[in-house]
């Protein structure tokens, strides 16, 4: 069994991937957690809170956007489906 990826990894990963998807792309958060524990599904599921609590952080640190539809969303009140994108211009 593989360690818990920490904090600092889910962020950098996270930030790849969103740069990865250009201005105008977005990741998924599913991205980001089988990026970093494979294609299992009992494995990258696991990471699923840790990358959101990632997402919310950079989010409101303004280094990149949660979205919803298509538009950014405030990351302290967003429920449900959600992707990764550049920060809101």
């Amino acid at each position: 069994m593989t360690a818990r990826p920490a904090e600092a990894d889910i962020r950098e990963t996270m930030l790849r991937l969103v740069a990865e998807a250009g201005p105008e792309g977005t990741a998924s958060p599913e991205a980001v957690a089988r990026a970093l524990a494979g294609s299992d599904p009992k494995a990258w599921s696991k990471l699923m809170p840790a990358v959101r609590r990632a997402a919310v952080s950079l989010a409101l640190a303004g280094a990149l956007s949660i979205r919803r539809k298509g538009r950014p969303v405030d990351p302290k009140e967003f429920k449900g489906v959600y992707r990764l994108g550049p920060p809101a211009a």
